[in-house]
C-alpha cells in the first residue's frame, strides 16, 4: 500500500466518490456541484445545484445519472435538459438524505441522517433505509438503523452493506429477488480511537477479498475491515476522511475524500477539502 498522494483539492465537502465509465465522479455537497475527473485530476462540472446539496450518486441501466438531493429530500435524475425529480422522499424522511447505491436494475437504496444533525440534536435516532424502484416508487426496506450513511453493494448484487455511524458499526443485508432486504447482521463493530466515544464509519467500498474499506472521520483514519471486525490496514490523515472508492484501470486505486470542516453550521467559505489516492494490493469489487 502506497502513501496517500494528492489527486485534487479545493472542495467544500467532497463526498460519495464513484468509479464509473473509466472516471472518478463525486459530489461536493456544500459546494452544490457534481464533478467527474480525468486521470490527472482535472475536474469537469457535471451539474451545479442552485437550491440543494448533492449527495449519493448512481446510474440507471441506460446511463442516466441519479443524484440524491439532501436538503430537499429528493432523488434527481439528470436529463439533457437538466435535473428532474425522479422520486420525492420527503413523506418518509423528516431529516436530510445522505448517500445512495443503485443496483443493476436501477433500484436505488438511499440513506439519511434520521435526526436533526445540523439543528442541535445530538442523539442518534432509529432511521430507515429507503428503496426507490426504477419507476420512482418509494418504500422502506429496513428500520432501526443508527444514522445510516455510506452504502455498498456486492458484485453479484446479493449483499448490501450499510455504515451506521451512530452504532460505530457496519451492517450487512441479503438482497432478495424483489429487491427487499433480509438476514441483517453486524459485519463489523468498530473500536474508537483513544479519547473518543464513537468510531463512526462514513463512506465505504468493497474489495474482491470480501473486506470493506471505510472512512472514519472522528479518528481521522481509513480502515480496511474483514468480516467480524478485524482491521488489516489503517491509514491516518490530517483531515477528516469522509468517503472512499476503489477505481482506476485495475480498481487498485483507493480514492479518499477528506475535509477540514465537518460541521455545516460552523463551516467557513474556505474550500479546503481534498481527494487523495492510495495504491492497494486487492482490487475493488461491486459498487461504489
Amino acid at each position: 500500500m502506497t502513501a496517500p498522494a494528492l489527486f485534487a483539492e479545493g472542495f467544500h465537502l467532497p463526498e460519495c466518490p464513484r468509479w464509473y465509465g473509466g472516471q472518478l465522479w463525486m459530489s461536493d455537497m456544500w459546494g452544490r456541484a457534481v464533478y467527474r475527473f480525468d486521470a490527472d485530476g482535472t475536474r469537469h462540472a457535471v451539474h451545479r445545484f442552485d437550491d440543494d446539496d448533492p449527495g449519493g450518486l448512481g446510474w440507471l441501466p441506460d446511463g442516466r445519472l441519479l443524484v440524491v438531493g439532501m436538503e430537499r429530500r429528493r432523488l434527481y435524475r439528470l436529463e439533457r435538459s437538466g435535473p428532474v425529480v425522479h422520486a420525492d422522499l420527503s413523506a418518509l424522511l423528516p431529516w436530510p438524505c445522505n448517500d445512495m447505491i443503485v443496483a443493476d436494475d436501477g433500484t436505488a437504496y438511499v440513506t439519511h441522517f434520521g435526526f436533526d444533525m445540523w439543528g442541535g440534536t445530538t442523539d442518534f435516532l432509529p432511521a430507515a433505509l429507503i428503496r426507490v424502484r426504477p419507476d420512482g416508487r418509494v418504500d422502506t426496506v429496513a428500520d432501526d438503523l443508527l444514522c445510516p450513511n455510506g452504502i455498498a453493494l456486492s458484485a453479484d448484487g446479493r449483499s448490501l452493506f450499510v455504515a451506521e455511524p451512530g452504532g460505530s458499526r457496519i451492517s450487512r443485508f441479503t438482497v432478495t429477488r424483489d429487491g427487499g432486504l433480509s438476514d441483517r447482521e453486524v459485519f463489523a463493530q468498530l473500536t474508537p480511537v483513544a479519547g473518543q466515544q464513537y468510531a463512526p464509519p462514513d463512506g465505504i467500498c468493497l474489495d474482491t477479498a470480501g473486506a470493506v474499506w471505510a472512512a472514519e472521520p472522528v479518528g481521522k483514519r481509513v480502515l480496511r475491515i474483514e468480516p467480524g471486525g478485524r482491521v488489516t490496514a489503517e491509514m491516518a490523515f490530517a483531515q477528516h476522511p469522509l468517503a472512499v472508492a476503489l477505481g482506476g484501470p485495475d480498481r487498485r486505486t483507493l480514492y479518499v475524500c477528506t475535509a477540514e470542516q465537518i460541521s455545516k453550521p460552523r463551516r467557513t467559505e474556505q474550500p479546503g477539502g481534498t481527494i487523495h489516492t492510495i495504491t492497494v494490493a486487492i482490487p475493488g469489487s461491486g459498487r461504489p
